[in-house]
């Protein structure tokens, strides 16, 4: 029984080692290798890109700015439409504040504010 466990010590060990060098070895790609230089600057003070490093990005970064241009959009538009809604809401305050004083004014008690409006109260 003492010799099963020292050959499973063994075996333990080699596999150890050979899981280490593995990793030292690092993963192998088939893909070759980019070697990105540093980029010259022009007399103008702008970067040249090299081709293959363009060639390789264009496409996802035509994406990405087609993504931000919808996105920028989508803000502006939103944010119209936040405007004209604070408008709405801070006009509604005002007819409500109107109609009170009236009710006020006839002896009647007035309506309660309702809590979403106070900020938009313009008194």
């Amino acid at each position: 029984m003492n010799g099963d466990n020292l050959y499973t010590v063994l075996v333990a060990a080699a596999g150890l080692l050979g899981a280490i060098y593995t990793a030292k070895a690092g993963p192998r790609s088939d893909a070759p290798a980019v070697t990105v230089a540093a980029p010259e600057a022009d007399k103008d003070g702008a970067l040249e890109v090299s081709p293959e490093i363009w060639s390789h990005f264009n496409g996802k970064i035509n994406t990405l700015e087609h993504k931000v241009d919808h996105l920028t959009e989508l803000v502006e538009r939103q944010t119209v439409r936040v405007g004209a809604l604070e408008r709405l809401l801070r006009q509604a305050m005002r007819i409500i504040r109107q109609a009170n004083r009236r009710l006020i004014a006839r002896g009647e008690p007035a309506e309660e504010i309702p809590q979403e409006l106070v900020p938009y109260s313009i008194d």
